[in-house]
């Protein structure tokens, strides 16, 4: 089985890579979907961030409003860290879970991790190779602000907490410039994923 990394900043267009990555036949493990299971109500994770932050961070529903958590973790390293420090060691126990249960569904599978904080977590270290979905930081911004209706402040803090894309790109195996149009970055998504069914196929 072969793993590939895929990362990069918040708002870069990891989404659209993935979703043309699974449409080819990869497997997907998305660290986002996995960090709202593991911290649904009364499960560990959501127990320890509720002593933690406090009952202000819940929805009337009681799941974790993210806005709320959000405005308290981002631009405070040492609440970014408690927080990290609650959720990554669960979310990494979710991943290896899934990635024993394809490994053992399907032994070829090309299998992506889709983890926003893949350099920071150090989970580059269990892929084969790593993606970057890059955009510049002017790029990055606007589209934060339009999809989040965040001020630039808010927007900013959002992106400074995350290892700079240029660096993250300079790491990568494979940099997706999704600059462009939807329609650049679906192509240039399948055509390094075709590269490597072709060259596992040698």
């Amino acid at each position: 089985m072969k793993v590939i990394g895929l990362t990069g900043g918040i708002a870069s267009g990891k989404s659209t890579v993935s979703k043309t990555l699974k449409g080819l036949g990869a497997y997907i493990i998305d660290a986002d979907e996995t960090a709202h299971k593991v911290v649904e109500p009364h499960k560990p994770a959501w127990n320890d961030m509720v002593t933690a932050f406090g009952q202000d961070i819940l929805n009337p529903d009681e799941t974790i409003n993210r806005d709320k958590l959000g405005e308290m973790v981002f631009g405070n390293p040492e609440q970014l860290t408690r927080l990290n420090h609650i959720t990554h060691p669960r979310i990494m126990e979710s991943f290896k879970e899934d990635y024993r249960r394809i490994k053992a569904e399907n032994p070829e599978a090309i299998l992506v991790f889709e983890v926003p904080l893949l350099y920071e977590t150090f989970m580059d270290r269990m892929c084969d190779e790593v993606w970057v979905v890059w955009v510049d930081y002017e790029t990055q911004l606007k589209r934060l602000m339009d999809r989040n209706h965040y001020s630039p402040e808010e927007a900013k803090r959002r992106i400074e907490s995350q290892i700079p894309l240029d660096e993250k790109a300079h790491r990568a195996d494979v940099v997706i410039n999704n600059c462009g149009s939807i329609e650049e970055t679906i192509n240039s998504a399948t055509k390094f994923f075709n590269t490597i069914l072709e060259r596992e196929k040698i």
